[in-house]
């Protein structure tokens, strides 16, 4: 994207936009804090058979619309998208603003899928900050975000904690 330099007459330069958030160093996580991430993700058919077959999940109730419209799983009616597709999607969608600092990814636990996901519906993700701790590293804490993936009707479908190390902003952001 072209920016005006500001001198009368001057062409345009190339400059490019940060490409981190200067909002989603360690400093910037408080226990308590909702975040509700700016984007949504429709499920399409194509996310959930190709990956289902690309990880050889074997469970047809992902990829065999027959057997799920005559009952043989006798659970629902029609294909369900695997889970960690819905994971990884609400994992996705908060990590622009949750991931940009972060050094590694320390652990993930309480992974809870509550409600199913069909195609066409569309995944929202809203993180809680659950604790922010110093680590064994100065220039990084340990920030633990419960990850929240709610469906187009309000659902709870998707809930996983993540701990990661992020940068403090006093060590890397800009000056």
């Amino acid at each position: 994207m072209a920016k005006d330099n500001g001198a009368k007459g001057a062409p345009p330069t190339s400059a490019t936009a940060p490409l981190t958030s200067p909002n989603n160093y360690f400093e910037d996580f408080a226990p308590g804090d909702l975040w509700r991430h700016r984007r949504g993700k429709t499920v399409t058919e194509m996310d959930n058979v190709l990956l289902t077959n690309l990880v050889m999940n074997t469970a047809e109730g992902h990829f065999n619309e027959h057997a799920m419209q005559q009952g043989a799983s006798g659970i629902f009616a029609q294909r369900v998208v695997f889970g960690g597709i819905n994971l990884s999607m609400t994992l996705g969608l908060a990590a622009q603003d949750t991931a940009e600092q972060v050094l590694s990814e320390v652990s993930m636990t309480g992974i809870r899928l509550s409600n199913p996901v069909f195609h066409g519906d569309t995944l929202y993700a809203f993180t809680e900050v659950l604790s922010a701790a110093p680590s064994d590293r100065e220039d990084a804490g340990l920030v633990t975000f419960r990850h929240y993936g709610i469906n187009q009707d309000d659902k709870l479908c998707v809930q996983a904690d993540r701990t990661a190390l992020v940068k403090r902003r006093s060590h890397w952001g800009a000056a």
